[in-house]
């Protein structure tokens, strides 16, 4: 291991994939170090006898302006840019075209709300209407898109990603994962299992402890997740609190997936969704057959990813082929089998989904995306300001915090 390199990137997901990128033309030496043993963070594609599986994100959000696409097509990596099937519902079934309609237009008045007529307090929660009949609907997109309810959510934050995000969501048939990790620049060393356990800036270089040793560099990049920031895994100077605080009121959310393979005689068409109760937060997002895989997406969020970290694994299957039965028909129970969960909140490394600001707290952001010292930079979704909780938004977070170090080591910008 290169023991004393210009910059230090620590976390080799998005963010630290994005910075590593953007400097692999500068001249300087650059080292990446990851606790996991592979490289990709909360991007993660399993390869399975269905298809190749995201565990964590799968879509090319706000896919316009999103620059994986443009690594994608660089690396002839196929994008899917078919309409998504989110919103609809297979067959109107326990979701009619009335209800849809009636729970979609309270959802769309709550997100006016908060973006015209905000809470005083920030508090998303209190833009519900309290007559409303599609409160749990709410809750549960909520959950879907932040890993939190209401309750908890910042009115100022989530209409920051509400305006800057698209309805333009593509796909990769290969998978996010397998595209994140693929793009790692051969110029940067990249070393898997190997995580910091403590960061000294007492002397002219920034030192990182880890089991295989110190490096000390000129600079260092941050991209660890708020939860882990936050958290006691790393040892930091007592100068970097304010950083560890506002990491602090940006959480980590809970969103998890499950899949469930098909097999057999089934009602399942390909490129179909279903909410399982749209009534009820906890309830799944089923994406049945993506790409025509004998598979049934299941996505939680919120309160029903809490309950799977809680209740486990197989009671989270248990509860997605019973709002599959419920909806379907009890015969579906034979065709679906348990194959592949992710397991977000129980990853040390991690630590749950991606982050949200906490009622009042949208400017940590700024806090947690400042430099300090000029020597250490911070990167990560949670720095970013609209495009948080997404992949995309991790890299340009990550790019970002190489042009700072590259200016603070006189550097300048590479040419390419």
């Amino acid at each position: 291991m290169t023991s004393e390199p210009d910059i230090a990137i620590i976390g080799a997901g998005a963010a630290g994939i994005g910075a590593a990128r953007h400097l692999a033309d500068s001249g300087l030496s650059v080292v990446l170090l990851e606790a996991l043993d592979r490289a990709g963070g909360r991007a993660f594609t399993h390869i399975t006898q269905a298809g190749p599986l995201d565990l964590g994100c799968g879509w090319l959000h706000t896919a316009e302006r999103n620059p994986w696409v443009g690594i994608a097509e660089q690396t002839g990596m196929p994008v899917d840019r078919r309409p998504s099937a989110w919103g609809m519902q297979y067959k109107d079934l326990g979701f009619s075209p009335a209800e849809r309609q009636a729970a979609g237009e309270e959802y769309e008045r709550w997100t006016d709300r908060l973006a015209n007529a905000p809470p005083a307090n920030d508090r998303a929660s209190d833009a519900l209407d309290p007559t409303g009949r599609w409160t749990g609907y709410i809750q549960a997109l909520s959950g879907f898109i932040n890993g939190v309810e209401t309750e908890q959510l910042s009115a100022r934050d989530f209409s920051a990603y509400d305006e800057a995000s698209s309805d333009n969501n593509w796909r990769l048939p290969r998978g996010y994962g397998t595209l994140i990790t693929a793009s790692l620049p051969g110029q940067a060393p990249f070393h898997s299992n190997t995580p910091v356990t403590a960061v000294d800036m007492s002397g002219p270089r920034v030192r990182l402890d880890t089991p295989s040793g110190s490096i000390d560099a000129r600079a260092v990049i941050v991209t660890l997740s708020t939860n882990v920031l936050a958290g006691g895994a790393v040892s930091w100077p007592s100068a970097l609190d304010p950083w560890r605080d506002a990491a602090n009121r940006l959480p980590l959310g809970h969103n998890e997936k499950l899949f469930l393979e098909i097999s057999g005689p089934n009602p399942f068409e390909p490129e179909t969704h279903v909410i399982g109760n749209p009534r009820d937060p906890r309830t799944g997002s089923y994406y049945i057959r993506p790409f025509g895989y004998a598979v049934v997406e299941c996505y939680l969020g919120g309160a029903g990813a809490r309950a799977a970290a809680t209740d486990g694994t197989p009671a989270a299957f248990d509860h997605a082929i019973g709002e599959l039965a419920a909806l379907f028909g009890n015969s579906v129970r034979s065709c679906l089998r348990p194959l592949i969960a992710s397991d977000w909140a129980h990853a040390a490394t991690i630590g749950g989904a991606y982050s949200h600001a906490l009622p009042g707290e949208a400017g940590a952001r700024s806090v947690l995306a400042r430099p300090f010292e000029n020597r250490l930079f911070f990167a990560g979704e949670a720095t970013e300001h609209g495009f948080f909780s997404t992949a995309h938004g991790a890299y340009l977070s990550g790019v970002r915090a190489a042009r700072e170090a590259l200016d603070a080591l006189g550097a300048g910008s590479p040419s390419a």
